[in-house]
């Protein structure tokens, strides 16, 4: 008999920044029957910064403990477990910067980290758990998707981007089989296919005697638009979409046609930038409503539009289980109580050139003053971009390194203002910033969903500002 496929989730916890949707947060929302996701922004650095502090409570080596290739595990353990942890302030040895050419030790971290993951945040239950990436970072995707179904993820969702070739890497990673993966490289031309390539083999010790399971794909658009695109060849069609208004928090796609400013510099939207539910629904597939949607009300209203249910990000970024730093997310919930928490839809703080939701935050690189303060540069690298260089070769530039640099390698300095490291700031979030050896920490830099009018009455419930992500569910879904 075949096995039956589990119930479409009606709430989707959303994939936030690097790490506030940790394995905690994604396991207690998987645990109610919903959809609990983690972010798979950056997991190999994540691993190797908890191992170096010591791996409190062990988790990380639980974790690694049941991947399928100890001889992998022992490499990683011997370069960043440090028992007991670093000293305070001591820099985080790197991981290996993603590339085109093929770097072993680098899938290595990729494929483990994002195992870690998944697996802490499905131990222990029979709930559903999903893994958020972003098509901008194209260079980590196959190894780290793989990382994700070997600990039986059952859900990727992608954003940032267009991502047509993600349903056949799901496909040929189940296989297991070698796969390539088409990448952008600025200035190239488009007959000139550039990819990165990525092998299975040997990561596991017989991966086609226990092949992954293929996860279920959505696609997560702002657009019907590109859910009709997506839609339009099985090779290119994902298992459902998330729709999301610009409201949304992290990244949203930019208006379309010319970019206007509003007084406030922010970007204009317009009818044309809100999907219309009812083109979305008569594609045949499952979608869920994204931005803005954290009440039973807008629930109850997205369901009537055909929707399976809500994607919820920013009540869950700020429950007692997310990532983010216990000081930070105190501050967001006392400024929310006090009606003064400012989301602003920022043009330019991304590097990848969408615009970017930033909380005002004193001491975060929100402040123009902090921003101005911290020295440029790039040293993560999830967020560079290949562009082809006046010799043929490919190299890799960032408009939030040193303006020299970037410029140097055929950027503009337009391109530079404004620009924040998003890499460093968002491990700073989660407690897990750089320490230079000159003494200098890497601030943070918060983002939430623009629309935070519903957190005033609901933590009017929570005479102590602090709430669990089940609390969430029963405020969105009502009592059982």
């Amino acid at each position: 008999m075949a096995e039956r496929e589990p119930a479409l989730p009606v709430v989707i916890q959303g994939g936030m920044g690097v790490g506030i949707s940790g394995w905690r947060l994604a396991r207690t929302v998987a645990m109610t029957g919903q959809l609990g996701v983690v972010s798979g922004v950056a997991q190999d650095a994540l691993m190797a910064r908890r191992l170096q502090l010591g791996d409190p409570g062990g988790h990380v080596r639980r974790a690694l403990a049941n991947f399928p290739n100890q001889e992998i595990v022992e490499r990683i353990l011997r370069k960043f477990h440090v028992p007991g942890g670093i000293a305070r302030g001591t820099p985080f040895r790197p991981v290996p910067r993603l590339g085109l050419r093929q770097n072993r030790w680098r899938d290595e971290l990729t494929v483990a980290g994002n195992f870690v993951e998944v697996w802490l945040a499905k131990e222990g239950h029979d709930g559903l758990v999903g893994i958020n990436y972003l098509e901008k970072i194209q260079l980590a995707t196959p190894a780290a998707v793989y990382g994700a179904m070997l600990a039986g993820v059952d859900y990727v969702l992608m954003g940032a981007g267009i991502p047509s070739e993600i349903p056949a890497l799901l496909d040929a990673l189940a296989v297991p089989a070698a796969v390539e993966l088409s990448i952008t490289v600025a200035g190239a031309e488009a007959e000139d296919r550039h990819a990165i390539a990525f092998d299975p083999a040997g990561l596991v010790a017989d991966a086609a005697a226990d092949p992954p399971r293929r996860p279920r794909f959505l696609a997560i658009v702002s657009s019907d638009v590109l859910a009709l695109y997506l839609n339009r060849s099985p090779v290119t069609r994902p298992d459902g979409f998330v729709v999301e208004a610009p409201s949304a928090g992290g990244h949203s796609a930019p208006p379309r046609g010319r970019l206007r400013l509003d007084d406030a510099g922010e970007p204009v939207y317009g009818p044309r930038d809100h999907a219309d539910p009812a083109k979305v629904a008569a594609l045949g597939l499952p979608f869920w409503l994204a931005g803005g949607q954290a009440t039973p009300e807008a629930l109850a209203a997205a369901r009537a539009a055909g929707a399976a249910g809500i994607q919820v990000g920013t009540a869950f970024a700020l429950c007692r289980e997310s990532g983010m730093a216990p000081e930070l997310r105190r501050k967001l919930l006392d400024d929310a109580v006090e009606g003064s928490l400012e989301v602003r839809n920022d043009p330019y703080a991304s590097p990848t050139g969408f615009p970017f939701k930033v909380a005002k935050v004193a001491g975060t690189l929100s402040e123009e003053e902090v921003y101005a303060e911290r020295p440029r540069l790039c040293d993560l690298g999830y967020l560079r971009t290949p562009y082809l260089k006046a010799d043929g070769a490919v190299g890799y530039r960032c408009p939030a390194e040193p303006v020299d640099d970037y410029v140097r390698k055929g950027g503009t300095v337009e391109d530079t203002v404004g620009r924040r490291c998003l890499c460093n700031a968002l491990t700073a979030d989660i407690g897990l910033g750089q320490h230079r050896r000159d003494g200098y920490a890497e601030p943070p830099l918060l983002t939430l969903g623009q629309d935070v009018s519903f957190l005033k009455g609901f933590l009017d419930g929570f005479p102590s500002g602090e709430y669990g992500a089940a609390d969430v569910i029963r405020h969105l879904l009502g009592p059982e």
